[in-house]
């Protein structure tokens, strides 16, 4: 738990190197999500680090919140990042700093047993830091993108594979598909060049390539024809265009590059 405390917390720490100099011009950047500009970006995790304190303190709160503000379905969540986007600068980096260390702060303090309320189904406190890690990177990835960053792929993309592992048939159901019925084997090579393996050796269904293309993939940050990531067997096959490691409706997902 310590250790994926100290990665979340590194993660913040690798954005805001890129993000923290920036005044309203640099934060202005139009990013790859359409109408999200990197002050969009930085003023989402903000608010997902509100709701997720929200969770983890006052679930009861957190369940009024959600009937409350979610009338509309997930136009609250483009309202959040504009409403934050329109901050000053300084205003919303200190902001979204101190909330992502409280953030790390009280799910580290949260039992192991204990679930949180939460947009889909209630989380443990790891899986919770698990999904702001994920959450961090992705959107650091559209930050970067946005200001032609090259940023270096670290062993902190295992949480992120992990979560793209662990959401195989959270995706086909997301698309009104039955999920597999035997798990995948996946087999990605780690930034450092070490195997990373999930499932069991003789599966039928695989999928293999870099670690940093399947993250891309899961988080719909990338095509899938933009990745060196290959799959064998229907079901793993089927998976790719659908992969998906966050919560909510099926994403978009991203045109391809070349």
């Amino acid at each position: 738990m310590d250790g994926l405390v100290a990665d979340l917390l590194a993660e913040g720490d690798e954005l805001d190197g890129l993000v923290g100099g920036l005044d309203a011009r640099g934060l202005a950047a139009g990013t790859p999500a359409a109408g999200w500009t990197v002050a969009h970006q930085v003023a989402h995790l903000a608010w997902t680090d509100r709701w997720t304190l929200l969770a983890a303190t006052d679930p009861e709160g957190f369940a009024a919140a959600l009937g409350r503000e979610f009338t509309d379905g997930l136009a609250a969540v483009d309202r959040g990042a504009a409403e934050g986007a329109g901050e000053d600068p300084a205003a919303l980096l200190g902001r979204w700093r101190a909330g992502r260390a409280e953030v790390a702060r009280v799910l580290a303090a949260v039992p192991s047993d204990v679930r949180l309320p939460w947009f889909g189904p209630p989380m443990k406190a790891r899986s919770m830091l698990t999904a702001r890690l994920m959450e961090t990177w992705a959107h650091g990835q559209d930050v970067a993108d946005a200001l032609g960053a090259e940023r270096v792929p670290s062993g902190r993309l295992r949480h992120v594979a992990h979560l793209g592992v662990r959401t195989v048939a959270f995706a086909f159901a997301a698309h009104g598909r039955p999920a597999p019925e035997t798990p995948f084997r996946f087999e990605l090579r780690s930034p450092d060049g070490e195997l990373w393996c999930w499932g069991a050796e003789g599966a039928a269904d695989r999928v293999s390539g870099p670690a940093l293309d399947f993250c891309l993939l899961v988080t719909q940050r990338r095509h899938r024809d933009d990745l060196a990531l290959t799959a064998e067997g229907d079901a793993a096959r089927a998976w790719l265009p659908i992969a998906q490691a966050f919560a909510g409706p099926p994403g978009g997902g991203r045109e391809p590059l070349r």
